[in-house]
């Protein structure tokens, strides 16, 4: 089936400027060890978002959990962006990963105590790791170019900074602030975005290994806490099993046909660029928060199988979830200009049973909600086999770009 080229944002951009000489194929750039040992500190940096999460999962506390997310997932970005735009073996490059690892664990030491006593660990670690980036992006050139880790150092860096030395509000609203000039980076710097000469094959898999990070932490969520608890009854161990059946169907959702819809999407674009910061620097950072999110409400459902959620709690876990499926409509639609119409059906099917939810004891409301996830996966692989495509797809579409 011949493949469709996206006309996402930034594509009427794209033909303003001159064409690129096409390049030489190079060979598939592989994913260094180096780069999947900077992960393991993701690791722990989002299972530290998750703890914060946990302790405070009202609105108030979603919105501080959000905040201090965003600065540990640029400085993974950032990292993989330039892994992927460079050899990451080459030992500078090592150096400055691990360097950028050990700012990474800083932030995940500061993360419990952000908004108290450890603000000032979190800003100077998250500064020095985009300083570090700096160093190496720009090497030995004078000249100041304006990229995301430009305007990290000279704006979000400072106000990070500057917002640790203060309480309240006023840390939250600086703090805020620099997430939003982190954000709106890749957007405001996009004429230089575009020269970057990108590996979509490496890009892919490293979002993909962050959202395998996420769901891999999803699981330590629920298993730790009872791994530590005096005595395992049938109530916990059924609930544990549903919510491992629950992660697998997310892990489905991603991987079965939408991961290589993100490459399709890579090589096919027009400018490569745009598609990196629409699909992937936005809607995975929206994936991620959503697989967190997910993450504290099924911990709290097995911890808990017989009592009803909290309302809170019930939002994260079925808010999450719809979050996390109202995405692929965001990112199919930047990538092939189609709709994802089985996974927002079911992200509005899984608002609509959250009053349900809270009503039932947590066992059935984690219940509830894998079977959903579960139908979606099992109607899409029906409707693929039948037709040969999800419905809201272009017949020009790819087949493996048709769940993105």
């Amino acid at each position: 089936m011949e493949s469709r080229e996206p006309t996402g944002p930034g594509t009427a951009e794209a033909h303003e400027r001159p064409e690129q000489p096409e390049q030489p194929e190079q060979p598939e750039k592989k994913v260094a060890w180096s780069e999947l040992f900077f992960d393991l500190v993701l690791v722990f940096a989002v299972t530290q978002v998750s703890a914060l999460l946990h302790h405070d999962h009202g609105w108030a506390g979603t919105g501080r959990a959000l905040i201090v997310f965003v600065p540990v997932y640029w400085v993974w970005v950032g990292n993989t962006v330039h892994a992927n735009t460079h050899d990451a073996d080459r030992p500078l490059n090592r150096i400055a990963l691990f360097a950028a690892g050990l700012c990474g664990l800083l932030m995940a030491l500061a993360l419990p105590e952000a908004f108290g006593d450890r603000g000032i660990l979190l800003a100077g670690a998250y500064f020095c790791a985009r300083l570090v980036l700096a160093a190496l992006a720009h090497g030995r050139s004078r000249r100041l170019r304006p990229t995301p880790v430009t305007l990290s150092v000279l704006i979000s860096g400072p106000l990070m900074l500057a917002g640790a030395f203060l309480d309240g509000g006023l840390r939250v609203g600086l703090w805020a602030l620099a997430a939003a000039v982190d954000l709106a980076a890749p957007r405001l710097t996009r004429a230089s975005m575009v020269r970057l000469n990108l590996d979509s094959g490496h890009l892919a898999e490293r979002f993909g290994l962050f959202v395998m990070i996420a769901l891999g932490e999803s699981i330590v969520a629920v298993g730790a806490p009872v791994a530590t608890a005096p005595d395992l009854d049938a109530g916990t161990l059924t609930a544990v099993a549903v919510a491992f059946v629950l992660v697998c169907s997310l892990w489905w959702v991603y991987f079965h046909l939408a991961a290589g819809a993100v490459r399709h999407g890579l090589e096919t674009a027009t400018v490569r660029a745009d598609v990196a910061r629409q699909v992937l620097s936005y809607g995975h950072l929206s994936l991620i928060a959503s697989i967190i999110a997910v993450a504290v409400g099924m911990a709290e459902a097995v911890a808990h199988p017989g009592t009803r959620l909290p309302l809170g709690v019930a939002a994260l876990l079925y808010g999450g979830c719809a979050l996390f499926l109202a995405t692929f409509g965001y990112t199919r639609w930047h990538l092939f200009r189609s709709w994802s119409v089985t996974r927002l059906a079911a992200a509005a099917a899984v608002l609509a049973l959250l009053p349900v939810a809270a009503l039932l004891p947590s066992l059935g409301a984690l219940a509830l909600l894998t079977l959903l996830v579960t139908a979606l996966n099992l109607a899409e692989l029906a409707l693929v086999r039948r037709q040969g495509r999800l419905p809201g797809g272009r017949e020009e579409e790819a087949p493996q770009a048709l769940a993105s």
